[in-house]
């Protein structure tokens, strides 16, 4: 359900047009199969499934509704926006809120005035986000000369879909290791139904076509090429990028790209897009892992498929997430202030099942969200005593330039991080041995990609810059829903100083913390200073991690 109100703004002098796109999502549980393959109890949002994109414009003030008739709490995050001034409406569960109780609602306010481009909404409680909870969100732009540069605006959103509730599965991978579960490898859904079934795509010769790519994915990644056409890449997670002609995408968990395509002039053949979903840490399963799609792209209706050659990865000109170049005006921030150094460390349990950590401790929740710690423990706020050691927190100081270096020393392992609240600079990726014969990259440009969503791979490292210019209680997980449940997570407790004067959490929220059970003051266990009475101790995970040559 959606409807627009006008709202007049005013800025440095003119008078601006923008618009108050309210959009109410009734969410509750439907059985449907959207495979093909099994029915079982998804959850939605009106009655239906795929739940539509949302697209505002700049400026515009997006009023997100959510009625909650699920038989557990609900939260929403907008995948990608900054929710600058109001990290209280950022969503994670039991990090900035407690949750939406059942059979309430509340209204997220989404404001766009800073940002455009590509992103997507989902659900960030447990697994309602897998199970359907989640759609695209398209920032149109106020820029009017970017239209110059495409004729059409096409959307594909990519899907992980499971064989039942992923609850229930994530309860039942606490005691069977993941690798003896084959009938539990997700299958793909493409702009919200089975990939196998899509309408193509229609192409017109010689016109260009914008290609929004969105990874909804909490599991595998996304590969996606045109053979015989190449993609020039303007937009990363909603940040535009210098363009670069490549073959295809290659796409963890959570991102976003924008491409042009010009179609070709003749109108011999038609050809298709093809999509695949894989894993480099998951065994190959015939039919399962891997799995191949593909899109029909059709220039006539009667003209026969172009069948192109297979060719290796290594022979294919990916996108490179590393090296892009921004478009805008946002420098090399220098100097560094803060260098925070993690490693990701892994604790296998007796049945097989892993345990990760950004650092010592798995990540857990507390009684006390770390919003509501920071606001109401005064100066006890700028100390790491008043955080359990499971929330992983990490204080920045306001406008302190902070160079974050995660490590994955794991040789096969891949994860895929997602940073609320920021975009950040990529500024260097190498490897973690620092005998490997690969060497470090580092970027050498005046205005490095940011963005907020980035591949961990195996047995390498990234450094990552941001400003501490965003006041609020930010997480930072593995966009891989089993590694954050397991522990891959931790907060960037953001100028607690500054929010405190400038901050204000809804009393709607509070009062949805009493009806939780959950305390709204006090440290991580509701209680003063450092007194952690009654909350669980964090699970340690031992384990080193190889050392990295400091290029800097």
């Amino acid at each position: 359900m959606l409807a627009c109100t006008l709202l007049i703004l005013f800025a440095g002098g003119l008078q601006a047009l923008a618009v108050r796109v309210q959009v109410t999502w009734d969410i509750g549980y439907l059985n449907i199969s959207r495979d093909g393959l099994s029915t079982w109890r998804a959850i939605g949002a009106n009655g239906q499934l795929p739940i539509p994109p949302i697209y505002v414009t700049q400026g515009d003030v997006l009023e997100l509704t959510a009625i909650n008739h699920l038989d557990m709490p609900v939260t929403l995050h907008a995948h990608g926006l900054f929710q600058r001034n109001s990290t209280y409406y950022d969503g994670p569960a039991l990090i900035t809120e407690c949750g939406i109780p059942s059979g309430s609602q509340f209204t997220y306010i989404i404001e766009t005035r800073d940002q455009s481009g590509t992103y997507w909404v989902h659900s960030h409680y447990r697994m309602e986000g897998i199970d359907g909870l989640r759609t695209a969100l398209v920032i149109l732009d106020q820029d009017m000369s970017l239209l110059d540069e495409y004729d059409e605006d096409v959307l594909l959103t990519l899907e992980d879909w499971g064989q039942e509730p992923n609850n229930d599965l994530m309860e039942r991978l606490q005691v069977t290791p993941f690798a003896n579960l084959s009938t539990d490898h997700p299958t793909v859904l493409i702009n919200g139904i089975n990939a196998n079934f899509l309408q193509p795509i229609r192409f017109t010769s010689g016109r260009r076509y914008r290609l929004r790519v969105v990874s909804m994915s909490f599991t595998y990644w996304f590969k996606v090429r045109l053979p015989g056409h190449t993609m020039q890449v303007i937009e990363a997670d909603g940040i535009y990028s210098q363009p670069s002609t490549v073959d295809g995408l290659d796409m963890c968990p959570g991102q976003r790209y924008s491409v042009i395509i010009t179609a070709k002039e003749s109108l011999e053949f038609n050809y298709a897009l093809n999509v695949t979903f894989y894993s480099d840490y998951i065994p190959q399963i015939s039919g399962l892992t891997p799995r191949y799609h593909h899109v029909p792209i059709v220039y006539r209706k009667d003209a026969p498929t172009k069948t192109s050659p297979l060719i290796e990865d290594h022979e294919v000109k990916w996108a490179d997430e590393y090296a892009m170049e921004s478009r805008d005006k946002h420098m090399l921030l220098e100097p560094v202030d803060q260098h925070i150094v993690l490693n990701i460390k892994t604790l296998i349990n007796k049945v097989g099942i892993p345990n990760y950590a950004f650092g010592d401790y798995a990540y857990n929740n507390v009684p006390v969200p770390p919003l509501f710690t920071a606001l109401t423990t005064g100066d006890m706020a700028l100390s790491p005593s008043v955080y359990a050691p499971q929330l992983n927190a990490i204080i920045l100081k306001y406008n302190h330039i902070v160079e974050l270096e995660l490590r994955n020393p794991d040789t096969v392992m891949v994860h895929s991080y997602h940073c609320h609240g920021h975009a950040f600079q990529v500024v260097e990726t190498g490897p973690v041995n620092s005998n490997s014969s690969i060497p470090a990259k580092r970027f050498r440009g005046r205005q490095p990609m940011r963005r907020d969503t980035i591949t961990l791979a195996a047995n390498r490292y990234v450094r990552l810059r941001i400003k501490a210019d965003n006041p609020g209680v930010w997480f930072q997980h593995c966009h891989q829903e089993q590694h954050s449940y397991s522990g891959l997570a931790f907060t960037f407790i953001e100028a607690p100083d500054v929010m405190q004067r400038t901050l204000r959490i809804p009393q709607e929220m509070i009062e949805f913390c009493r009806i939780l059970g959950h305390p709204t003051r006090g440290n991580s266990a509701g209680r003063a200073g450092s007194d952690m009475t009654g909350i669980k101790p964090p699970l340690a995970i031992t384990g080193t991690a190889n050392s990295i040559p400091d290029t800097r």
